[in-house]
């Protein structure tokens, strides 16, 4: 019994989870964690065939799942999918939004198509997904839900500046929604992890120079998604409203908050040796 799962089912004894871009990564880590401690899990993933695959080892450990694969920019799809979880099991209590994108590349070089892709899915995707749960979340007892944005939102590295934009708008997203939803027990989590292992690359464009660098990191970072999971989980449970990893990352985002033109001059350097 993992002590995040433990924690979460002690605050939510009722145990019902909906996760987006469940199939792989942190959304799948996240599952893999709930599903040991029994919670009912609802599911979605743009990639319909590995979503099923997840799904069904899911169910074969004996897992209460459903899993319905989802465009998270469908708004209509989104509020679809959650309604009949809510149905299926009476409310919803957590709802981890991991689905994302990256774009890397000049800023001169980006297009307005480009943004548009990686606004859509990483903010309007996410907003989507808020807007389907927070309705039923407030009219019963409450319930946490975690964004999942990115060091990124507040490391903002050159190269990289739509993927930054984008995660930075979901941090402000989430801390607007826990002002406005506090009063009817909703607790939001702004996850902000640094690098570490999983499959963004894959989806992601732009110039190869700048993802073959990303992949790096990533590859390298010595972080799976399962030990990113388990500590955004504990954290959450314990109610922080902000969560940040590695430490490295963490006091970046202190200085950041401190000394804002400082960390400015500072950030190529420290980017340069993997901050």
């Amino acid at each position: 019994m993992t002590s995040a799962a433990s924690n979460l089912s002690q605050r939510f004894p009722q145990k019902r989870a909906f996760i987006t871009g469940a199939a792989s990564g942190l959304g799948l880590a996240c599952a893999e964690i709930l599903a040991r401690e029994g919670w009912q899990l609802f599911l979605t993933d743009v990639d319909g065939p590995r979503l099923d695959l997840v799904a069904a080892g899911f169910a074969r450990d004996g897992a209460r799942v459903a899993a319905a694969p989802c465009d998270v920019r469908d708004a209509d799809a989104v509020r679809a999918i959650v309604d009949a979880a809510v149905a299926a099991a009476g409310g919803l209590d957590l709802a981890i939004h991991c689905a994302g994108v990256a774009i890397a590349g000049p800023f001169h070089a980006s297009t307005p198509e480009e943004w548009a892709w990686q606004f859509d899915i990483n903010v309007h995707g996410i907003a989507n997904s808020c807007r389907a749960v927070i309705q039923h979340m407030a009219r019963g007892k409450g319930g946490m839900i975690i964004n999942i944005a990115s060091a990124a939102s507040f490391c903002t590295g050159s190269h990289m500046s739509a993927y930054n934009a984008s995660k930075a708008a979901v941090v402000a997203l989430s801390e607007s929604l826990m002002q406005e939803y506090a009063a009817y027990g909703v607790a939001v989590t702004a996850a902000m992890p640094g690098f570490f292992q999983t499959r963004l690359m894959e989806s992601a464009r732009g110039s190869e120079r700048t993802l073959s660098a990303a992949r790096r990191l990533i590859d390298t970072s010595g972080i799976t998604a399962e030990e990113m999971a388990e500590l955004m989980l504990s954290a959450a449970a314990r109610g922080q409203t902000h969560f940040v990893h590695p430490i490295r990352y963490r006091n970046l985002w202190r200085l950041k908050r401190l000394m804002p033109q400082r960390f400015q001059s500072l950030l190529p350097r420290l980017l340069n040796r993997g901050a």
